[in-house]
């Protein structure tokens, strides 16, 4: 792959400022792609490039992500939620509207591929959680997960060339590169992966079909 053509995509990744979205924009930087980081707090995103835009906008308002989605060649959507007592307890709707809203400006926009991600236990990869862990995964996670699985049946349903990565248990550990994608049901199963390593399958899904319209379990 030559620079000149690396230079030539153009990435929007929605939730860049923290987590997964940061990791994917550091790791698509790295890579040599041009990105637009997109977020409410885009200001405060700790790169300086100049391959990176910021862009401050709400996921959730059409007139933002239309705005962010011009001239862009791929998006990573890579949304997440404070993890705090009041945040699991309230309802979530942030995936589904969001993605139903960057599914249409994708669309208008002729923008084809989208890279989301979800986690494990998330759509049909819920049937591979024990019964003990499931108990926990209800109580602590079920709102937001019920949010994931309509926010992967639009992605499913659109037309658009996706990836949908499940990740596991994430942690803050530096990329390692080494990292298990399992696609077989009956493999399916969790475990830890750093976010750095999200972001680097992530990115790696920009130039390849290796896992178009599949959704793989990662985990270290």
């Amino acid at each position: 792959m030559t620079s000149d053509r690396l230079d030539q995509k153009r990435l929007l990744v929605i939730g860049a400022s923290s987590g997964i979205g940061l990791e994917c924009v550091r790791e698509a930087l790295r890579r040599g792609y041009r990105v637009r980081g997109f977020s409410r707090s885009a200001k405060s995103i700790p790169i300086i490039d100049a391959r990176l835009e910021t862009v401050s906008g709400n996921a959730t308002n059409a007139s933002d992500v239309r705005s962010a989605m011009l001239g862009i060649d791929v998006v990573l959507l890579a949304l997440g939620i404070a993890a705090s007592p009041l945040a699991l307890l309230a309802p979530v709707r942030l995936f589904s509207d969001a993605t139903r809203i960057v599914v249409e400006a994708m669309k208008e926009a002729g923008t084809r591929r989208l890279i989301c991600v979800t986690g494990f236990g998330a759509g049909d990869s819920r049937a591979s959680i024990g019964c003990l862990q499931r108990i926990v995964f209800e109580g602590v996670l079920g709102r937001a997960y019920a949010d994931k699985d309509v926010q992967e049946q639009i992605i499913r349903g659109s037309e658009l060339d996706w990836v949908i990565a499940r990740p596991g248990i994430l942690t803050n550990s530096s990329k390692t590169g080494r990292y298990q994608v399992l696609r077989d049901a009956s493999n399916l199963r969790n475990g830890f992966i750093a976010r750095s390593d999200v972001a680097d399958f992530m990115v790696s899904q920009v130039e390849s079909d290796a896992y178009l319209r599949a959704t793989p379990v990662l985990i270290r």
